[in-house]
């Protein structure tokens, strides 16, 4: 059987859950193949929770979680759509962070965000599936998040789906909120983005494709966490949570036996807000 393709999604603003998009179309595809394969469930790192203290690490274990509001969104996009969560993974997502050597804790009231929601509805729009999501670590420490992936990938063999959602540009300082404030029109592009934004998507798009073909497998690793050395990486992320998710990712494909050589996918792209890249990456198939 092969191994389940691993996802880097940008989940951009809210509006995404209310808009029809090519990010839309294409995490609707990736769940679509994804129940095809009958995956076992669902691994998540989003994008804005953090658990606080060196080396910690939360899973959410709520076993009824409510969710957060979505600004922009009307209800009905969301609100009867049932959460699933998966204490059973949960626990052994646990038991698998504290064999490594991770101050990982259960956290029994903590309530789903937008950032996975958002994208499990997009995915799963008839059901979700049994889902575990586990918390950054508050210092932001990029090789930490890829030693999280490490950790879990043994879990990508029994047929789970990991997915890291943040955002490949995200800087919310940058953003123009204009047109979505006064005509919620969040794909307004009244003029192009600021160049030093379009380098640094070309340097993550770089970075995902051309190190996944590498027969080290620890190429990705390396590649993504040396961008927050990149000399715009501040001005592509204001604040450093929203690419966490891409080491999370990055040390799954590292601490993978049997994925050597993969390849990496940008499977669809948008820009929100002038400034905003939304690009989705989709490494391996099914």
């Amino acid at each position: 059987m092969p191994l389940p393709p691993v996802h880097f999604f940008s989940h951009g603003s809210t509006m995404m859950l209310g808009e029809e998009s090519r990010s839309a179309t294409y995490w609707k595809k990736c769940g679509d193949a994804a129940l095809a394969a009958n995956i076992k469930g669902v691994i998540m790192m989003g994008a804005h929770w953090d658990a606080r203290g060196a080396n910690r690490i939360d899973v959410a274990m709520h076993p009824s979680p409510a969710k957060s509001p979505v600004a922009y969104v009307h209800p009905s996009k969301y609100v009867d759509y049932k959460l699933n969560p998966d204490l059973k993974t949960g626990k052994r997502c646990v038991e698998f962070l504290n064999r490594s050597g991770f101050d990982a804790r259960p956290n029994e009231t903590f309530d789903w965000i937008h950032d996975t929601y958002l994208i499990l509805i997009r995915m799963f729009p008839s059901g979700c599936p049994p889902t575990t999501i586990i918390s950054m670590n508050g210092r932001f420490d990029p090789h930490l998040h890829a030693r999280v992936g490490a950790a879990l990938a043994p879990l990508r063999k029994e047929n789970y789906l990991f997915i890291g959602t943040g955002g490949a540009v995200h800087n919310l300082y940058r953003n123009h909120w204009w047109q979505m404030l006064r005509y919620s029109d969040n794909f307004a592009q009244p003029v192009p983005p600021e160049s030093s934004l379009l380098e640094f998507r070309q340097s993550i798009e770089d970075v995902f494709v051309r190190n996944t073909r590498s027969k080290d497998r620890s190429a990705l690793r390396r590649a993504v966490t040396r961008l927050m050395k990149h000399p715009l990486f501040r001005d592509a992320h204001g604040t450093d949570d929203h690419f966490m998710a891409a080491c999370f990712v990055a040390g799954i494909i590292d601490g993978t036996e049997g994925g050597e050589g993969e390849e990496c996918e940008l499977g669809a792209e948008d820009w929100e807000l002038v400034n905003m890249c939304n690009s989705q990456f989709t490494i391996g198939k099914w």
